[in-house]
């Protein structure tokens, strides 16, 4: 950091005292408020014996995957199913859905043990539960556990509908504003973000139907209609209308597709 922008950040830090400091208490109150984090935010934050301690803790924490006890994790969790019955029956629609779109998946078991896809969506919606409940701190901790296990960058207040089926799910992002209907299809490395720095209202709207192919971008607060196709590595900056496939950096509208078509079902990759 340059002499300047050291001195405002150290002017900026000064009215309120160390930023370590204001960690601490923020680490206390969130424990107080839930049991799940308790012991982790004491054993890395709370009771570090110095600042260095507390940032080395959450750094070999984050490499290590994460600590925390199986029984409270567990705990959570089942709270959460047991209080948001919807959850199983949307995650049972992923089940099929994966089964019937993935040549490799034969049996709904190797869905559930072995898809890491399937695994991330399922830890976002229980994620997204906590959220709309107001327990943002826990979700983003969740979200980041996610992410860190299994790959897909979900942010907890993305809206995902049912009959999801994320192929791979390695490189996925999805931004905070993103809305996914029902029955779309998302391969690897396909982001759902923003174009800057605007805040707001800021991310795609996927429509039903839908299938986006491996390693396409679509950016902006624009909507893909339903039953479109993006087609693989394309980068999407406009609205793309209903029933079309669209191609390219940046995309446009290669072929109109028949009324009955559903790209997410077919996933067929050809242009």
């Amino acid at each position: 950091m340059s002499q300047t922008g050291a001195a405002i950040a150290e002017n900026s830090y000064a009215a309120t005292g160390s930023v370590w400091d204001v960690i601490r208490q923020e680490a206390a109150d969130l424990a107080s408020r839930e049991p799940t984090l308790r012991s982790l935010l004491a054993s890395q934050i709370i009771d570090a014996r110095s600042d260095a301690e507390g940032l080395a803790n959450i750094l070999v924490a984050r490499l290590s995957v994460a600590q925390i006890e199986t029984g409270d994790l567990l705990a959570l969790f089942l709270d959460v199913l047991t209080r948001h019955a919807a959850i199983l029956s949307t995650t049972e629609a992923d089940l099929i859905a994966v089964r019937t779109r993935d040549p490799a998946c034969i049996t709904y078991l190797h869905a559930l043990l072995n898809l890491k896809g399937f695994h991330a969506l399922q830890t976002h919606r229980i994620a997204h539960a906590l959220w709309t409940e107001g327990r943002s701190e826990i979700a983003s901790w969740l979200s980041n556990l996610a992410s860190l296990v299994f790959g897909p960058d979900i942010h907890p207040a993305a809206r995902i509908g049912a009959a999801i089926m994320l192929d791979h799910g390695s490189g996925i992002v999805i931004g905070e504003t993103a809305v996914i209907e029902d029955e779309v299809s998302i391969l690897q490395n396909v982001t759902l973000g923003g174009t800057g720095k605007e805040t707001g209202d800021r991310h795609p709207k996927i429509r039903h139907g839908v299938m986006i192919g491996a390693g396409a971008k679509i950016l902006g607060n624009i909507e893909v209609g339903a039953f479109s196709k993006v087609a693989a590595g394309s980068v999407v900056v406009k609205p793309v209308p209903p029933h079309c496939t669209v191609a390219g950096v940046p995309a446009t509208v290669v072929r109109i597709h028949r009324a009955d078509e559903i790209p997410a079902e077919t996933m067929d990759q050809n242009i």
